[in-house]
C-alpha cells in the first residue's frame, strides 16, 4: 500500500485522485441503494435476498434448526458484503493506522508493510475467533470423523454460510483495494497471487462441499498468519523484538504438516472409503477419483508452494542479521583502533612534555 498524501486542493470531479480520496463515500452510497431497496414493497423480496442468504428449513421439527444451501444468489450476496468490507478497510485505515503512523513517523517501506499487517491482523483475529466458535458449537473439533461423515455436506448452519459469504467478499475486496490505497506496481504480482490462492480454495471448499475441511483449515492458517503479522507490528515498534518470527516459524512449520494431514486422511481416505460415491450435482456430491485427487494436488502444490516462500524469507532473514552483524562488529573494531590511536598519541605528547629538552626550554 501506498502512502495516501492530504492534498487540500479539491481534485477534479471523477478523476483518479477523486475516486481514490473519496471511495469509502462512494461505495457506502451503492450500498445504501440496497438497504433503500428494503423500503419498497415490490422490490423488498429481490434486495432482501441479496442482504440475507437464501435457506431451507432442515433438522427435527422440535428444534426447528434452518438450514443453509449456495445458490446463484450467493453472488449477490458476496457482493453486497464485499462492499462493506471496502467500508471496513476504510475505516480501519483511518481512525486507526493512519493515526498511529503519523506518530510512529515510519519510512515509506514501513509504512505499506505496517497498513498490510494492520489491515490483515484485524481481519484474521475476527475470522479466528469467528470459525473456533463454529467449530466449537458444530463439535468438529471433538469429532473428526464429521470433516468426511455424512459427505455431502449441503446444509449448512446460518454462521457457517455466513462465515463463507464473508471470507469470499473480504478476498474480493482485496483486488479493488489494490488501486484505491495506491500499492506499488512491482507488489501488485505478489498481492495477486495469495488473493488468488485464498479465492480458489475458499471457493472449491464452499462449491464442492467440504465446508467443513475448509472451515477447520481456514482457521489453523489464519491463526499463523495473525501470529506473523502480529510479530511485524511489533517488530515496528521495537526492532530488538524478534522472539515472535521464531514462534511464527516453529507454527508455520506445523500449520503446513497438519493441514497436508487433515486434507489426506480428509479427502484421500475419509471420502475414498465413503457409502456415497460418484458424481451427482442435484445431490452436490463430488466423490470421485478425479475431484479428490485434483483437491489433494491444489492443496500439496499450495502448501508446497508457501514453504518456498517461507524458506526463501528465513534465509534473507539470516542474511540480513548477519549483515547488521558483521556492520556492527566493523564500526566496533574501528573505534577500539581509534581509541588505540589516541591513546598512543597521548602518550608520545606526555613523554615528550617531560623530556630533558622540554624542562630546559620550561626553565629557561
Amino acid at each position: 500500500m501506498g502512502i495516501r498524501k492530504k492534498n487540500n486542493k479539491n481534485p477534479p470531479m471523477l478523476s483518479h485522485e477523486f475516486v481514490i480520496q473519496n471511495h469509502a463515500d462512494i461505495v457506502s452510497c451503492v450500498a445504501m441503494v440496497f438497504l433503500l431497496g428494503l423500503m419498497f414493497e415490490h422490490y423488498d423480496l429481490f434486495y432482501a435476498c441479496i442482504l440475507f442468504v437464501s435457506w431451507i428449513l432442515g433438522g427435527p421439527e422440535e428444534t426447528a434448526v434452518n438450514y443453509f444451501h449456495y445458490g446463484l444468489k450467493d453472488v449477490a450476496t458476496v457482493f453486497f458484503y464485499m462492499l462493506v468490507a471496502i467500508i471496513m478497510h476504510a475505516i480501519i485505515q483511518e481512525y486507526v493506522l493512519d493515526k498511529i503512523n503519523r506518530k510512529m513517523h515510519f519510512s515509506k517501506t514501513k509504512h505499506s508493510k505496517f497498513n498490510e499487517s494492520g489491515q490483515l491482523s484485524a481481519f484474521y483475529l475476527f475470522s479466528c475467533l469467528w470459525g473456533a466458535n463454529i467449530l466449537v458449537s458444530e463439535n468438529l473439533l471433538s469429532n473428526p470423523v464429521s470433516l468426511w461423515d455424512g459427505y455431502p455436506h449441503t446444509l449448512m448452519p446460518f454462521q457457517m454460510k455466513f462465515y463463507y459469504i464473508c471470507q469470499l467478499g473480504y478476498w474480493l475486496h482485496a483486488i479493488p483495494e489494490l488501486y484505491f490505497q495506491k500499492t506499488k506496481k512491482e507488489d501488485i504480482p505478489r498481492q495477486l497471487v495469495y488473493i488468488s490462492l485464498y479465492l480458489v480454495h475458499i471457493t472449491g471448499a464452499y462449491v464442492l462441499n467440504l465446508n467443513r475441511l475448509g472451515l477447520v483449515l481456514l482457521v489453523l492458517h489464519y491463526f499463523v498468519e495473525l501470529l506473523f503479522h502480529l510479530s511485524r507490528l511489533i517488530y515496528f515498534s521495537n526492532e530488538d523484538r524478534q522472539t515472535g518470527f521464531t514462534v511464527w516459524a516453529v507454527l508455520f512449520v506445523l500449520g503446513r504438516l497438519l493441514t497436508l494431514s487433515l486434507s489426506v486422511l480428509t479427502v484421500g481416505f475419509g471420502l475414498a472409503g465413503a457409502e456415497k460415491q460418484g458424481l451427482n450435482l442435484a445431490e452436490g456430491s463430488f466423490n470421485v477419483l478425479v475431484v479428490r485427487v485434483t483437491v489433494l494436488a491444489a492443496i500439496c502444490t499450495t502448501q508446497a508452494f508457501m514453504m518456498w516462500k517461507f524458506i526463501n524469507f528465513q534465509l534473507r532473514r539470516w542474511r540480513e542479521h548477519a549483515q547488521t552483524q558483521t556492520l556492527k562488529k566493523k564500526s566496533s573494531s574501528s573505534k577500539s583502533k581509534s581509541k588505540k590511536a589516541n591513546g598512543v598519541n597521548g602518550s608520545v605528547g606526555a613523554s615528550g612534555a617531560d623530556s630533558p629538552r622540554a624542562r630546559k626550554e620550561k626553565s629557561s
